[in-house]
């Protein structure tokens, strides 16, 4: 039972993975209550990147769902949570991470954003279709955009993004 029509109103939140994603709270907080983000949770607190994204910001996070996760191969991801895989884990998701505050109506097609990571994704646009495409060709599509948190925008997105490092 989803109530779509409160997306509309920039003072609601959005649904995501049966939680609403309220503006009042940080991105961290929004995103431990989606169920469809369990595994970015556990990756960030794997990362020690907790603190970060609780920061000022602003902060635009693309936010894989735990299928875009599920998409990797087999073991990848019970691979880079080990604790020596650290700083592998912390570059992948530093490259879900631009500074500032890029709402889906500021992304144009063809843009490239240079991530916290240090590399560039470049923005493809057809409509209000908006795909992300990585350093190694990959590509993903924003299922859910504009979710605003007090210290940025997160948006949804199916596939996890890669780093060429």
């Amino acid at each position: 039972m989803k109530n779509m029509s409160m997306s509309s109103s920039s003072g609601a939140g959005v649904m995501v993975g049966g939680a609403m994603m309220t503006p009042d709270k940080d991105i961290v907080d929004n995103a431990v209550n989606s169920t469809e983000h369990t595994t970015l949770v556990a990756a960030v607190k794997g990362a020690g990147l907790v603190e970060t994204l609780k920061g000022a910001g602003p902060f635009t996070v693309f936010a894989p769902t735990n299928a875009a996760f599920d998409k990797l191969p087999a073991g990848t991801v019970n691979t880079l949570i080990q604790p020596e895989n650290k700083q592998k884990l912390t570059t992948i998701l530093t490259y879900h991470v631009v500074p500032g505050r890029l709402l889906a109506a500021d992304l144009k097609d063809g843009q490239m954003l240079t991530t916290v990571e240090g590399e560039t994704l470049m923005v493809h646009r057809s409509g209000n279709t908006v795909m992300l495409h990585d350093a190694k060709g990959g590509m993903a599509n924003v299922t859910i955009a504009d979710v605003v948190s007090k210290n940025g925008v997160t948006h949804v997105i199916d596939t996890v993004l890669m780093p060429t490092k």
